[in-house]
């Protein structure tokens, strides 16, 4: 069955086109009730994008699937005090909560963004009520307060595994002192309580890299799943086409390292690439001579301009957890060259399903551009490489199979939930 999921980021939330045929064979059991809970962005992003389509994976499958949500755009409504009040412990979200609790009797939630207006009043209320919960860390938001790990455009750690009245000292969430220190607030009172130690029931973490550095931020490793995020993508064949240049997909800004790759590009003055996406840089990247800037693109106009590129560079500078756009690329047969960082070490496998180069480092992501335009060849042997992790690892049908598998287990443990 063929559903239309918004998409994210770059591609302005158009819809994806994504197939989610024959999952029902793969779920083991009876089908399960389960409540997902989020907190939606005001800039819709790539964790709405998968939560949208995990729901409906788990649908297509054969889930019972009901949802409550709160909308992060009525923040802008609320006074400073009430709303970092909500963000430490939200009335509202515990009261709704336990009414959809007995009306629905779920036998799990499945969280995937609680912060700000779900806040962790969500964790205690389903653990008074005996429902498991599990959370998905689609960022280091428990651990970071701007959860990115990213400051003066440098991966910093200060706050990691300590209390987090550095990132108030620096102003990290959204260059505001007191935005700040109410996030920093809330992350220490939680902590200090035992709310993320022991009212989630497990977490999901998207690959090993990102587990590490959760285990290393003090969350319980016993507790802590890898399930990559759903990349639904509508890719069902892949035939060989001719393919040239280079191509960048994401969100123009400074984390994806668009300033590193506008330098790396001047140092190969004969060196273009065409750039999808939208964000805070538009200006310097419109500006630049080498650039083929494209603006915001469709989901299947993506997917045809990877099928088209010999190969994506994406020089991140913060700590990628789970870039879509890597995956997608494999879908497509598409090597990517990326920073030796965060997750991307973990996703691309060096010199054979892509290349990686240094963060922040013009002159490594400038050579590794041009080994690339030298070797046309290998460079399509990658993209067959890609193309195979994909089918071994990410596809929809993989992925439900991990996800009921993480849904199973939590339900046969679910006396871990401490009421």
């Amino acid at each position: 069955m063929k559903r239309y999921i918004p998409t994210w980021g770059a591609r302005m939330n158009l819809p994806i086109e994504t197939d989610f045929a024959n999952l029902s064979a793969a779920a083991a059991g009876p089908p399960l009730k389960i409540l997902v809970v989020h907190s939606a962005y005001q800039w819709r992003g790539g964790e709405d994008t998968v939560r949208n389509a995990e729901i409906e994976m788990l649908r297509n499958g054969g889930q019972h699937v009901e949802t409550y949500d709160r909308d992060n755009a009525n923040i802008n409504d609320m006074p400073r005090v009430v709303a970092a009040k909500e963000a430490l412990w939200s009335s509202k979200t515990t009261a709704d909560v336990l009414a959809r609790i007995r009306e629905f009797q779920p036998d799990l939630i499945h969280a995937h963004n609680s912060f700000p207006l779900v806040s962790p009043s969500l964790y205690w209320e389903a653990a008074r009520a005996g429902v498991p919960v599990i959370q998905t860390l689609h960022n280091f938001g428990l651990l970071c307060p701007q959860a990115m790990f990213l400051r003066e455009d440098r991966v910093c750690e200060d706050c990691l595994g300590k209390l987090p009245w550095r990132g108030a000292v620096h102003r990290c969430y959204r260059e505001s002192a007191a935005q700040s220190a109410a996030v920093a607030a809330m992350l220490g009172v939680h902590r200090a309580v035992g709310t993320f130690n022991h009212k989630v029931t497990r977490y999901i973490a998207l690959n090993q890299f990102c587990r590490g550095k959760f285990i290393e931020g003090g969350l319980p490793a016993e507790r802590i799943s890898i399930k990559p995020n759903l990349v639904a993508v509508a890719v069902a064949t892949h035939d060989e086409v001719p393919r040239s240049g280079a191509l960048f997909v994401g969100r123009l800004s400074r984390e994806k390292g668009i300033k590193v790759l506008l330098e790396a590009l001047r140092l190969l003055p004969n060196m273009h690439i065409d750039m999808i996406g939208v964000g805070p840089m538009q200006a310097e990247v419109d500006a630049h001579d080498q650039v083929r800037s494209l603006g915001a693109r469709t989901h299947p106009q993506v997917l045809s301009a990877m099928r088209r590129a010999a190969y994506l560079v994406l020089p991140s500078v913060w700590h990628e957890m789970m870039p879509l756009t890597v995956v997608e690329a494999f879908a497509c047969g598409l090597p990517v060259i990326g920073s030796r960082s965060g997750a991307l070490r973990e996703l691309i496998a060096e010199e054979l399903t892509g290349l990686l180069c240094e963060p922040s480092d013009a002159r490594d992501l400038a050579d590794k551009i041009a080994w690339a335009e030298a070797h046309p060849i290998a460079l399509q042997e990658m993209g067959r490489n890609a193309r195979a992790d994909y089918l071994d690892k990410y596809t929809p049908e993989r992925n439900f199979e991990q996800l009921m598998a993480i849904y199973r287990d939590v339900l046969a443990t679910r006396h871990d939930v401490d009421g």
